[in-house]
């Protein structure tokens, strides 16, 4: 090891099968509970301890009032207090288990609207978390087929994949505020390892245009009907690519857009 001068390898033996230390437990917690509700506070305060205790991804956010959340769950036909699913940053960390209601609140937090959060859940509910560990850096893009797309005033054209429409920015921002903040965290060098970063990490969804498209929808080709509506989530995001260089042709263009791919991520394309 070039920092400790020790062999490799024993370090490594030594780190997987030592028991911790006080110096390895200083500053952990296992306490998992969390309380529904803060002492009432001034906007500012609040805004503040929110940003302190890594509740938002560093924007400013729309604070979770009980009159609001409640708002937000006439979005959609489920009880505060089911549970949607479990979240965990990394395969080899504890999931945690989380409800309706605190997707809500992460909405209420994105500025999302009543009628968006049938969105958020069945992305929450995928399992996917869009707050990724990997020092690959990952990030996770939803994607949104059938009739809510039109119903909610989705954007499948030009900026789709932009912050230029509010259903597409809010919902993918809720997705990922949830996925941060109903796993127990995403802290930089503790929860979340990403070597670089990554901007998907805001927000990250964005409808099919399906109308317009010579294919079948993405969630027909996946056994749903078109009168489904469905939400699918594409885990990777690792780096974007145009397929645009020094070449003749579209076809040469695009042969070496993919020849950079790698062979065990598929790339999503986007047409």
């Amino acid at each position: 090891d070039p920092v400790s001068k020790r062999p490799f390898m024993q370090e490594i033996i030594e780190g997987l099968s030592f028991p911790l230390t006080d110096e390895d437990m200083k500053g952990l917690s296992f306490e998992r509970s969390t309380p529904r509700l803060l002492e009432p506070d001034t906007e500012d305060n609040l805004q503040a301890l929110f940003l302190e205790n890594r509740w938002t991804d560093n924007f400013p956010i729309i604070l979770p009032t009980e009159e609001r959340v409640e708002a937000m769950l006439k979005g959609a036909s489920h009880s505060p207090d089911e549970v949607v699913g479990q979240l965990k940053p990394t395969n080899f960390r504890e999931a945690w288990e989380f409800t309706v209601e605190k997707v809500a609140v992460n909405a209420v937090m994105a500025g999302a609207r009543p009628e968006y959060l049938p969105v958020i859940l069945a992305a929450s509910a995928s399992g996917v978390t869009a707050r990724s560990s990997s020092t690959t850096s990952w990030a996770a893009l939803s994607i949104v087929n059938g009739p809510i797309r039109k119903e909610i005033g989705m954007n499948d054209g030009i900026g789709a994949m932009g912050p230029y429409n509010h259903a597409n920015a809010t919902s993918g921002r809720a997705y990922c505020l949830t996925s941060q903040n109903a796993q127990g965290g995403s802290v930089p060098g503790d929860t979340y390892m990403g070597s670089i970063g990554n901007n998907w990490n805001y927000t990250a969804c964005f409808a099919e245009a399906e109308e317009r498209s010579p294919w079948s929808p993405f969630h027909v080709d996946n056994g749903y009907k078109e009168t489904d509506s469905t939400v699918s989530v594409f885990f990777g995001g690792w780096y974007t690519q145009s397929g645009y260089g020094p070449r003749e042709t579209w076809q040469d263009k695009f042969i070496r857009c993919l020849t950079a791919a790698d062979h065990f991520s598929p790339p999503l394309i986007v047409m």
